[in-house]
């Protein structure tokens, strides 16, 4: 039996997770460290883009959230900002030309 979104809106998508009850150190490796272990538990994790989106809502800084890096994380955001600018430049540019 899948869970439905609803499911996982009750409970709370953290209760979900795969990396319930593993040891949190594995997420928060050393500089330099492996991250290859933290990122298969994530990796078919039903939950995994309500991390992801969490991390990046929060501005987590470290650590392993939905199965990237921050390093991955913050190119996510850049591309996200870059996108939003680039909108609201066209919506001005349109509204101009009307």
């Amino acid at each position: 039996m899948s869970e439905t979104t609803e499911d996982i809106e009750a409970k709370g998508w953290q209760d979900l997770a795969n990396c319930l009850g593993v040891d949190p150190d594995l997420f928060f490796p050393e500089r330099g460290a492996s991250t290859r272990e933290a990122k298969e538990v994530c990796r078919g994790c039903v939950v995994r883009e309500d991390c992801l989106e969490y991390a990046l809502a929060n501005g987590e800084k470290f650590g392993i959230w939905g199965g990237l890096s921050e390093r991955e994380r913050r190119r996510i955001r850049r591309q996200r900002s870059l996108a939003r600018r680039t909108a609201l430049e066209g919506e001005a540019a349109d509204s101009v030309g009307a």
